[in-house]
């Protein structure tokens, strides 16, 4: 899943929030029958390994964690109770790739993920 990229959202998503939106999501997707196995928060992204059940579409499930999540988000962190049109936290597309013998892989670029982006934006800022 992609965040919309705005300064605001990143730091909002990366600081406090963080912590609980795992929590929220393992439930949402308790709901639909799925299993996060694996995932990370970014500053402007979502990484996840999840099994889905065959009833379920990977769009259904998709849609229903983003659109849950930004619904919880706004309520709690936004102050809305209601009327959310016209907002949008999530970025509208999501990527999305099959595993089977590469789960292991998958687990690891997961986990290492948010080292890899440190790492990349230390090099970002070195002087030429």
């Amino acid at each position: 899943m992609q965040i919309s990229r705005g300064v605001y959202r990143k730091k909002r998503l990366y600081g406090q929030i963080r912590r609980e939106l795992g929590l929220v999501f393992r439930e949402l997707a308790r709901k639909k029958e799925c299993d996060i196995i694996e995932g990370h928060l970014m500053p402007d992204h979502v990484d996840m390994l999840m099994a889905i059940p065959p009833k379920y579409s990977v769009a259904q499930v998709v849609g229903f964690l983003k659109g849950k999540t930004a619904i919880h988000i706004a309520r709690v962190y936004g102050g809305r109770r209601r009327s959310f049109v016209g907002q949008q936290f999530w970025a509208r597309g999501y990527w999305v790739s099959t595993v089977g013998r590469d789960e292991v892989a998958v687990r690891r670029y997961i986990q290492e993920q948010e080292k890899e982006d440190q790492r990349l934006d230390q090099l970002t800022l070195m002087p030429l």
